[in-house]
């Protein structure tokens, strides 16, 4: 997966933003304010951090190298995964993952307003 490739997977979600909060160089990528992603684009090896349930992430932790703990996030909830470690499938499966949880935290209003055209 390209810089563009993971750029363009997380702009494609309904309600997904891209912000820089953090300085030009760190793309961040909310739905309706809240993050689910976060990634230096230009990053050599490129990486994404990704919001995920704490036991599936220290499951994904022991399972696979190209998934650390959230390199300056909460560890519990966040991985920090390598994207060319991972087959591009599986890191689609884990952005998906990372954008459900936190639409899942949201108020029941707000996500009303993602179900409708």
């Amino acid at each position: 997966m390209t810089p563009a490739e993971l750029r363009a997977f997380c702009l494609g979600f309904n309600a997904a933003v891209e912000e820089f909060p953090f300085g030009p160089e760190t793309s961040v990528f909310k739905v309706l304010g809240k993050m689910f992603a976060l990634s230096a684009l230009d990053g050599d090896p490129l990486s994404v951090n990704l919001k995920c349930e704490p036991e599936q992430a220290v499951r994904l932790r022991a399972e696979h190298d190209a998934v650390a703990p959230g390199w300056h996030m909460n560890k519990r909830h966040w991985n920090t995964v390598t994207v060319g470690g991972l087959p591009d499938a599986l890191v689609r499966e884990l952005i998906e993952d990372s954008y459900d949880l936190v639409v899942a935290g949201l108020p029941r209003a707000e996500r009303l307003r993602l179900d409708r055209p």
